[in-house]
């Protein structure tokens, strides 16, 4: 069984920066897709970015694109969410998420495993 556990979260003003991370236990990561996702108020939970087993392969949501970067360290068991130039509109709950495949996988019904979740709040 995987266990995530988020950090990085906090409240900073529109334009500045942040940078999440994603520790795994319990299993190792370099055989596992991630995911990150956020949920607003009120919205529904929705993926945010992607990242392949191996790192060569990235989904970004339109949204984020040119401003969020997904990466992870398989030896570290950590996966990160570069969070740049950051709007009000990020402000949300970000969730990490496993699963055992291969490929990216941009869809939540396609996880199997999550973490508690982090809060982002930008103030404008």
């Amino acid at each position: 069984q995987v266990q995530l556990v988020e950090s990085g979260g906090g409240l900073v003003q529109a334009g500045d920066s942040l940078r999440l991370s994603c520790v795994a236990s319990g299993h190792t990561l370099s055989s596992y897709s991630m995911g990150w996702f956020r949920q607003a108020p009120g919205k529904e939970r929705e993926c945010v970015a992607a990242i392949s087993w191996s790192g060569s392969s990235t989904y970004y949501a339109d949204s984020v694109k040119g401003r969020f970067t997904i990466s992870r360290d398989n030896a570290k068991n950590t996966v990160y969410l570069q969070m740049n130039s950051l709007k009000s509109e990020d402000t949300a709950v970000y969730y990490c998420a496993a699963r055992a495949a291969l490929r990216v996988l941009p869809s939540e019904t396609l996880y199997d495993h999550w973490g508690q979740g982090t809060q982002v709040t930008v103030s404008s």
